[in-house]
């Protein structure tokens, strides 16, 4: 949800800053890549120091590769099944490093493992929701429903997270990741009707 409603804005503001790296011959890929690196190193080398608040500014900085290089395939003609697959893959690293990065924290120093527990689940049903929709389309279903899609995954752990950093209790968080996991579970079962219905009805590819 959160994507398309978001896509235009964020589309009028990074266009030119796409544009001046294709002129610098610098490739989609490549930005896909570094954001990756980025968003990893930060969040595995910030969060688990307990720099919270900045280790949420330095992943959100590099988070917006995921935009940038979505822009300048579409600008050089580039889009294909090349560029979808890498995309998808590093996003998945993307958010395994950012859960694993605020379990670490909390499993140790941070003094809260209940809040690791829930991180760790977040980030294996927050796979879960990306393997369902990954695996209807290999299958010829749609899936692309649910309420706690990527985007809004991302947004709701990185602002509560960073507050967090700033003084905010603990426990909002712990809260903040239990909606979350119960969220991406329904996401889940919404993806598992929506292709049953799918199924069902034939709508699949022989």
């Amino acid at each position: 949800m959160l994507n398309r409603h978001a896509r235009a804005l964020f589309t009028r503001l990074f266009t030119p800053l796409a544009a001046f790296l294709l002129r610098l011959r610098v490739s989609p890929d490549a930005v896909t890549a570094v954001g990756t690196l980025g968003v990893t190193a930060s969040a595995l080398v910030l969060y688990p120091l307990g720099q919270l608040f900045w280790g949420t500014i330095a992943i959100t900085l590099f988070i917006f590769s995921d935009v940038l290089d979505g822009i300048m395939a579409r600008l050089t003609r580039r889009t294909g099944r090349w560029g979808s697959f890498l995309d998808s893959t590093l996003d998945r690293v993307q958010d395994g490093a950012v859960f694993a990065g605020i379990a670490f924290w909390f499993f140790g120093l941070g003094g809260s493992p209940a809040v690791g527990v829930l991180a760790v689940v977040c980030l294996a049903l927050g796979n879960l929701v990306s393997y369902a929709r990954a695996k209807a389309e290999s299958l010829g279903f749609d899936a692309n429903v649910g309420i706690a899609e990527r985007a809004e995954r991302l947004v709701l752990t990185l602002v509560v997270t960073g507050l967090c950093g700033l003084g905010l209790p603990t426990v909002v968080l712990a809260w903040a990741l239990g909606v979350l996991a119960v969220a991406s579970a329904i996401t889940v079962g919404q993806r598992i009707v929506t292709v049953r219905v799918q199924a069902a009805t034939g709508d699949a590819p022989a």
